[in-house]
């Protein structure tokens, strides 16, 4: 009997958010196929192998600014007046250094052999082929040593590790021109309620606009996944069927917005355990509780599902809380979980709730936290409005001036 299986058979109280999050890592089943790619293709990818640098970087030693390479010792009276022997740009092999001579040097220049330091030009005088050094130079000053920063060898990148903008100029600093990463991944999501309308059309009386239809898109587009939308499915058991149906043959998750409750028109849960099997959740977390999460039979295995509540609020955090997590461990990501900073509450909050509640927050001018007025699960304003997520322990109450723990959107989103 399978996890899931055993946890269908007892019913059991709330999970709490941890508990529920811990359940779904350990239930992931990572992609397996990688690709190579150019470096500059691999923004936002996973990178499946570690990478190890193959030289010294900087790869000779050179200078940190515009000056004169110089021997410290020619420069100890503080007022040494020298020839220039040579001038070296970045680029270039500089020659040995003449004694008491100096090299006229740019940032990033190769160090001439027998130089010992570099003086800047703002300390020095040119007069012709002459300069004078008004400065008595330790040795080594603003030189850039071979392999201080990467030395041949070392691994400069761990699999696992999503990419951004620096780790890409990191791999490309030690001339990394493709990288091998995890192939993206590819999720499904269709959104249910007969009540649902697509902005542009006409809203008939008792009809709402999908907004989760754009809010799920955009935050899995964040995440780098290939996606198919499904769209707006009626309200029907085989509707539902069919759809789960189609949706595992070529994907590897499935998300669905609404219907996840027991009533006569939720038909994910029969439908779901119909082409697969489900475990139904009720999660001790404010927005959000009702979270489905299961698998969609497929000639080849199968696909895994997660079925969102309604409430556009409540599936945005818990999407943010279990699907970032889920996903980015599918795609082969080890961290995933989000920075969070211990920041002052500049609002009361007297009444506790028995379940974890993720409040909708925003960092004012004086460096706290002020609270959205309206925390209802149906209030997308307040998503637009905040800066992150105040997770508040259940049963806790905040007092002005308490520290709260606070996840800024930007770590949550991307």
């Amino acid at each position: 009997m399978t996890q899931i299986q055993i946890l269908m058979t007892t019913k059991k109280p709330m999970l709490s958010v941890a508990e529920a999050l811990d359940f779904l890592l350990a239930a992931v089943r990572p992609v397996a196929e990688t690709e190579i790619i150019t470096t500059l293709e691999a923004n936002d990818r996973v990178l499946a192998q570690a990478q190890d640098s193959l030289l010294n970087v900087p790869p000779m030693d050179n200078t940190q600014m515009d000056g004169y390479a110089v021997r410290a010792i020619d420069c100890a009276s503080g007022q040494a007046r020298l020839r220039v022997s040579q001038r070296i740009p970045a680029g270039h092999i500089a020659q040995p250094l003449e004694a008491g001579t100096v090299a006229r040097i740019f940032t990033g220049a190769m160090i001439p052999p027998g130089a010992d330091a570099v003086v800047m030009q703002e300390q020095c005088a040119a007069d012709g082929e002459f300069v004078t050094v008004s400065h008595t130079p330790a040795k080594g000053e603003w030189i850039r040593r071979e392999g201080e920063d990467i030395t041949a060898g070392a691994t400069i990148l761990t699999a696992g590790t999503r990419l951004r903008a620096q780790e890409l100029g990191l791999a490309a600093s030690v001339g990394l021109a493709n990288l091998p990463v995890w192939r993206k991944l590819r999720v499904a999501v269709f959104f249910t309620g007969d009540e649902l309308t697509m902005p542009g059309e006409e809203l008939k009386p008792g009809a709402i606009y999908n907004s989760n239809r754009f809010l799920l898109n955009g935050l899995l587009q964040n995440l780098g996944c290939i996606v198919t939308d499904y769209g707006i499915v009626p309200d029907s058991l085989e509707a539902t069927r069919l759809t789960l149906r189609e949706a595992a043959k070529e994907h590897d998750l499935i998300i669905t917005s609404g219907g996840v409750s027991v009533g006569e028109e939720d038909h994910i849960k029969p439908a779901v355990e119909a082409e697969g099997r489900l475990n139904m959740w009720q999660i001790a977390v404010k927005p959000g509780k009702p979270l489905a999460f299961g698998e969609i039979n497929k000639l080849d295995g199968s696909a895994f599902f997660l079925g969102l509540p309604g409430n556009p609020v409540s599936s945005f955090v818990t999407f943010l809380l279990f699907v970032r997590p889920f996903i980015f461990r599918m795609q082969g990501v080890l961290n995933v979980t989000p920075q969070a900073f211990m920041m002052r509450a500049d609002f009361e909050l007297k009444k506790p709730d028995r379940r974890n509640e993720f409040l909708r927050a925003k960092i004012n001018a004086r460096g706290g936290l002020d609270l959205f007025a309206n925390q209802s699960s149906a209030v997308l304003t307040s998503t637009v409005w905040g800066d992150g997520l105040i997770d508040l322990p259940a049963g806790d109450i905040i007092n002005a001036g308490d520290v709260v723990k606070f996840i800024p959107f930007s770590s949550l989103m991307n």
